[in-house]
């Protein structure tokens, strides 16, 4: 609580305890055309919070000071900028917008206008983002978009999460979008070095009409990210944001408690020696509440000729697991010059950062579940109780999951530069043709090491042992040189506009890593293998044509060639054409007069965008390994490592993914109401896959493959309203909703009908290397291969009985069924902003409807023997209170009782808001609440686990925010 208090107190010395003189300007705002009053059009004085909103005759009031500057915007009008030049009377006139239709929008290499964009694409601005103590950049989009699912892998502090974008298609492929952070193509790092306070807007391309332009890695879509950026004539402005937080663990898992424990083992025959006299609750012991904050200091100028911000950002987070640490300092620098008369622009990003992490060791969540609690937590190795025999440390019994954490010390830190400098020239001899050049680097380097107490008792250790101990290290580097040229005109003629695009870019990837571990038994360091550093080189060729007829119909034709050195040269080249069409409906005579029809377009595309993303840099050269210090060949008294030959496959080439989508943009009453309806198919092909291969035709078992397709289709909704706009109250909500379905269609190179399918997913708990997904034709990827459990007349479950399924009087695998499958059938978005005066209320809501998941945590611990029948039979373990449940004695692992229906309703975030305007300062005080709650029938902790298997995942927490802004 000491970070939070620190806020409170910086709070009140910074609000100014005096307010200063202002001018109150009144006036009236009408429309253009008519002359009319306009109620509800929102005032604001630029680069500050106070605000204002006409009433229903048009008239406002506000606070303002000389030279301040008024920003007047309304729905369907043109946002108008006014200096205040200290008359008492300011009356403005608005002209009517074709519904925000010259908003522009960021595409792949250019810009284009709502308007003429053909392919399905959104832009999600700073003000619509999730609110609260957000560390990675993902969770800003979480809800904010159809056909957009974004799903956080794990609540440690700093942690990313996984983005899909209409669910991918590929099975061992990447279904991750391509990330593109101003301009610069990231090649599949974690987003949070970059800091979410800084990013200006997302625009997400969904159709392959609008991804084919970047070609390769763009099968799942795109995600481009602008960051802030300075305005030219703007004074100097400098703004300090705090966010306080507190973070507390929901609800625990239902293990049973120390006297249920106790009593189990008695009634089930066990020895009442092996029991403690303690009664202790395991999870209250390794979580604790999670305190954060994070400050950033911004300051921006603004020159005739030149703008510059420059932000710098501290953020703080503790962990609810015990000693899990997360700490950023990152400085990010955007500068912009213009020469020769505008025709010379020059943009410098750069976002450094300095990120520290201590990784808790996450199977403290494991071992607090199946931990003896009639156990205490103190004893004697390093403080803390431990299972001992006449050796010490029994090596096979579970660990005391406090000492897992406080006695292990696992750091790292990672340095990270992602910076480009981009040139845009306007050719003064034809000033409709461009040339923009932009050179970048996103580098990477990481350190860590890691240390375990010796006095822990971990390896079997006594006196003459050592502790477990090691380091590693490795470096990213992600090189990009592109250029364009883009022709713009307007034309005369029936054709009355043309853009047209064609460039190169040349991409170089490179990591390396190495990591020694210190051999327990020698106390030396093992040999190190020199390590082969990873290199991939993608250089394509683009282009892209867009012409408009008669204003309302355009035509937009995109090809990229993309050459990858991942495959042998007869494959490496990848062809990736799309086509698409818009007709702007709303301008067409019979409907332009509307009063209910501001904006209509349709549109219609298709697309191929390719996938290349596979194991090892060069998968179709025979290539050899060199052998770890375990498997060395000894001459006389010398050991020589050993080399091995790696598989290969010659033949891989490019995974393709032909997509086609129809969609429609609307508006109505002036744009009060607007919205988008997409649909699409979407079927990919040659997938890559990790797939078994004949015994003996190759060196391995599995292989890098081009094996089977997909077929994927979807609706795609979006809504945005304002059902009241009033001068001191105003209302916006927006909805998305997203039906899709993804099947698989064929798995093998040749048809055969007795393939079983290809099992995948984590391996689970409670048994050795068993699986519990399936990837089959004529189903949905990952679905569940469970037995169908039976039940008595009392809805109990049998033990050991299931259907079965085939007739043969069997139980056997050939009774297995698919049944489910952890991907949504639908899912949803809803955010809504509410406004009185300064004051301010926001949410959002999300959720998910026909995901499945796999209660792991069940089927390994909720029988009998998983508590009774521990190894060495020297203790007990803990389990799930389910045992009580089902009565089961033996394992039941396979059996559809625990797939769980993990539909979910979700409040992500709560926000109230106050803004206090002064003369010199403005101020702005924030009370936000996040993970709220979750409404679902699942049984475990969340059901909102990306891998369709819950598997003691580290908790998401509840976290409450203080935020405090001062613009000076």
């Amino acid at each position: 609580m000491k970070t939070f208090f620190n806020g409170f107190l910086l709070m009140t010395f910074l609000i100014p305890a005096l307010f200063f003189g202002q001018t109150k300007v009144s006036g009236t705002v009408t429309d253009e055309a008519n002359a009319m009053p306009l109620p509800g059009v929102n005032i604001l004085v630029k680069d500050t919070t106070t605000g204002a909103s006409t009433d229903f005759d048009g008239n406002f009031s506000i606070t303002v000071a000389e030279g301040q500057v008024l920003v007047f915007s309304y729905l369907g009008y043109v946002t108008k900028e006014v200096t205040y030049a200290g008359q008492p009377e300011l009356n403005v006139v608005l002209t009517q917008d074709s519904g925000q239709l010259d908003e522009v929008v960021i595409v792949g290499y250019g810009t284009t206008t709502v308007k003429d964009a053909t392919g399905s694409l959104e832009k999600i601005d700073s003000e619509e983002f999730n609110k609260g103590a957000i560390v990675s950049p993902e969770n800003l989009l979480a809800g904010k978009s159809a056909g957009v699912r974004v799903t956080s892998s794990s609540g440690s502090p700093g942690a990313g999460a996984e983005i899909r974008i209409r669910n991918g298609g590929s099975l061992s492929g990447n279904n991750s979008p391509l990330i593109v952070v101003d301009g610069i193509p990231l090649s599949g790092q974690s987003l949070n070095a970059i800091n979410p306070n800084e990013i200006e807007s997302y625009t997400v391309l969904k159709d392959a009409s609008a991804t084919a332009i970047y070609g390769s890695r763009a099968t799942a879509g795109v995600v481009i990210i602008t960051t802030k950026k300075g305005t030219r004539n703007a004074p100097l402005k400098v703004e300090y944001d705090l966010q306080v937080s507190t973070g507390k663990l929901i609800d625990k898992v239902d293990v049973l408690s120390a006297d249920q424990f106790r009593q189990f083992i008695i009634d089930n025959g066990g020895n009442e020696d092996l029991l403690g006299n303690a009664n202790t609750d395991w999870q209250d012991q390794i979580y604790e509440a999670a305190e954060g904050g994070i400050h950033n200091l911004t300051v921006s100028k603004g020159f005739e000729n030149s703008s510059i911000r420059v932000n710098y950002n501290l953020a703080n987070q503790n962990g609810i697991l015990l000693t899990s640490q997360y700490r950023r300092n990152a400085l990010n620098l955007n500068y912009e010059h213009r020469l020769f008369d505008d025709h010379l622009k020059v943009n410098v990003s750069s976002k450094g950062s300095l990120v520290d992490n201590r990784f808790a060791d996450e199977g403290a969540i494991g071992s607090a579940l199946f931990f003896d609690p009639t156990q205490p937590v103190a004893g004697n190795y390093g403080g803390y109780f431990e299972f001992e025999d006449a050796d010490g440390v029994r090596n096979l019994a579970p660990r005391n999951p406090v000492s897992l954490l406080e006695l292990r010390d696992n750091r790292q830190r990672a340095k990270r530069n992602i910076s480009n400098i981009q040139l845009d020239y306007k050719f003064h001899f034809l000033p409709e043709l461009r040339l923009n050049v932009n050179a970048g680097i996103d580098y990477e380097e990481y350190d860590g090491r890691y240390f375990t107490n010796a006095a822990a008792g971990f390896n079997n250790l006594n006196a003459n042992q050592f502790a477990s101990r090691g380091s590693y290290f490795g470096i990213n580097k992600n090189r990009l040189l592109d250029f364009y040229l883009n022709y713009k005109k307007s034309l005369n003629s029936v054709i009355t506009s043309v853009d047209l695009t064609a460039g190169h870019t040349y991409q170089r990837f490179y990591n390396i890593s190495e990591s020694r571990d210190l051999n327990t038994g020698t106390g030396e360091f093992n040999a190190v293998i020199p390590p082969v550093p990873f290199q991939l080189i993608l250089e394509s060729y683009f282009a892209r044509a867009n012409f408009t007829i008669a204003d309302k119909y355009i035509f937009t034709g995109t090809y990229r060639r993309d050459i990858t050195s991942r495959f042998s040269p007869d494959n490496r080249n990848g062809n990736f054409p799309s086509a698409a069409f818009s007709w702007l409906a709303s301008d067409e005579d019979f409907i332009k007069d509307s009063e209910t029809i501001s904006n209509l377009k349709l549109r219609l595309s298709w697309g191929v965008t390719g996938q290349q993303a596979v194991g090892g840099a060069f998968p179709y050269l025979g290539v050899y390994s060199l052998g770890d210090f375990q498997s060395q060949y000894q001459f006389g008294n010398q050991f020589v490592p050993t080399i091995r030959p790696e598989g290969y496959n010659q033949n891989l080439k490019w995974e393709e993914a032909t997509m086609y989508n129809v969609g429609i943009d609307y508006g109505f009453f002036k744009n009060k109401i607007t919205g988008t309806i997409d649909a699409y198919y979407r079927k990919n092909k040659d997938l890559l896959q990790f797939a078994p291969v004949p015994a003996g035709s190759n060196l391995e078992n599995f292989l890098d493959q081009n094996v089977g397709e997909t077929e994927s289709k979807g609706i795609e909704l979006g809504i945005n309203f304002s059902p009241v706009k009033t001068e001191n109250f105003n209302w916006n909500v927006n909805a998305n909703f997203t039906v899709s379905d993804v099947e698989i269609t064929k798995l093998t190179l040749s048809d055969n009908p007795n393939s079983i399918g290809t099992p995948t997913g984590p391996t689970l708990s409670g048994g050795v290397g068993n699986l519990i997904q399936i990837n089959t034709v004529g189903n949905q990827p990952n679905a569940f291969y469970v037995f169908k459990q039976l039940y008595d007349n009392n809805g109990q479950p049998i033990e050991g009985a299931y259907a079965d399924l085939n007739g043969d009087n069997i139980i056997n695998d050939n009774d297995k069924y698919r049944y489910k499958s952890p991907t949504p059938n639908s899912f949803f978005g809803f955010t809504s902003n509410m406004s009185y005066k300064n004051l301010d209320l926001s949410f959002t809501l999300r959720g998910s409807l026909g995901n499945y998941l796999y209660n792991n945590f069940n089927s390994a611990n909720g029988y009998q023997e998983a508590l009774l029948n521990q190894v060495g039979n020297m203790h007990y373990g803990n389990g799930s209170t389910d045992v009580l449940n089902t009565g089961f004695i033996n394992n039941q692992q396979f059996s559809d009782l625990y797939v769980e229906n993990a539909s979910f309703m979700k409040l992500d975030n709560i926000s109230l808001g106050y803004n206090i305007p002064f003369e010199k300062i403005n101020f702005r005080a924030s009370l936000t609440a996040t993970n709220v709650f979750t409404i679902t029938e699942y049984s475990g902790l969340d059901p909102e686990i990306a891998s369709g298997v819950d598997n003691n995942v580290y908790p998401r927490p509840r976290t409450f925010v203080l935020g405090l802004n001062f613009t000076f």
